[in-house]
Parts: structure tokens; sequence; C-alpha cells
């Protein structure tokens, strides 16, 4: 069975952060994710600042990879 969820445009760009191949699912990603949290690869301050950075997409307190790019001087291709 499949679902579909909805993600904020900011939630979307870090997910595709953690791809390793261009045609690497969402589902294999979320899972790759998860499967390091409960295998322990992710130290529990990691985990933390995972929840962290999920919480501010949350509130908003983000900003677009463009936006950040540009103030940071960086061209994206």
């Amino acid at each position: 069975m499949s679902t579909t969820i909805q993600l904020k445009d900011n939630t979307l760009d870090r997910l595709k952060y953690f791809k390793e191949y261009s045609k690497e699912s969402y589902d294999e990603i979320v899972n790759k994710l998860m499967n390091m949290l409960e295998e322990g690869e992710l130290t529990e301050m990691a985990a933390k600042k995972i929840m962290r950075g999920m919480e501010d997409v949350k509130e908003g307190r983000v900003i677009s990879l463009e936006d950040y790019a540009k103030k940071r001087g960086i061209a994206l291709k």
C-alpha cells in the first residue's frame, strides 16, 4: 500500500540533500534515515539536531536553498 504525504518545499529540499543517486526515491531516503536512527548510526546529539531541524521546518524558521546560496555568494547550477 502506498500513501501520499504533504511536504513543504523546504522539507523536500532537505530530503533531496540525502539522495545518494538521482533515481533514489523519497521512500528510500526516509527509510535510510529511520534505519540510521534505529541502528544507532546517528549519535544522540545528531538525532536531537535532526529533530530540532524538523521543528524549525515545521515552525517556518528556514530559508530556501536559493536564498541561502545567494546570501553566501554561491552559484547554483
